[in-house]
């Protein structure tokens, strides 16, 4: 299955302690057989209101495929280091998976060729 996870970080870190944490949970990750599609780290922003008394945090984005236990360990590991400040991870459907794929794509600057085929299903009321 397809995930993805944002986190944020407390934003008094180093850019080198930044990137350790965000290792580390990349490591969780392919430590227990899932494979990280994409890594989007996306710097330090404004929180949309205070977390801990903080105004800003890093925020880092992690796609992958794995197993569903494996986000309840993810979540475990998010909960214990008390660098982070928030976290959501979310399962993508077809239509999540197949924006993601443009939106990699854009943003590495390769126009989209793979084509992803969407079954529709009838409803019957």
């Amino acid at each position: 299955m397809k995930y993805e996870t944002v986190f944020i970080l407390t934003p008094v870190l180093s850019d080198v302690q930044m990137k350790e944490a965000v290792e580390k949970f990349s490591k969780v990750l392919t430590d227990n057989g899932a494979t990280i599609v994409n890594e989007e780290i996306w710097g330090l922003r404004k929180l949309a209101y205070p977390i801990q008394k903080k105004s800003t945090g890093f925020y880092t984005l992690l796609e992958f495929d794995g197993e569903p236990t494996l986000v309840k360990k993810l979540e475990t590991a998010f909960r214990r280091d008390e660098r982070v400040l928030r976290f959501l991870t979310f399962r993508l459907d077809k239509y999540a998976a197949e924006y993601a794929a443009k939106r990699r794509s854009l943003k590495a600057g390769k126009p989209v060729t793979e084509k992803v085929e969407v079954e529709v299903e009838a409803k019957e009321d």
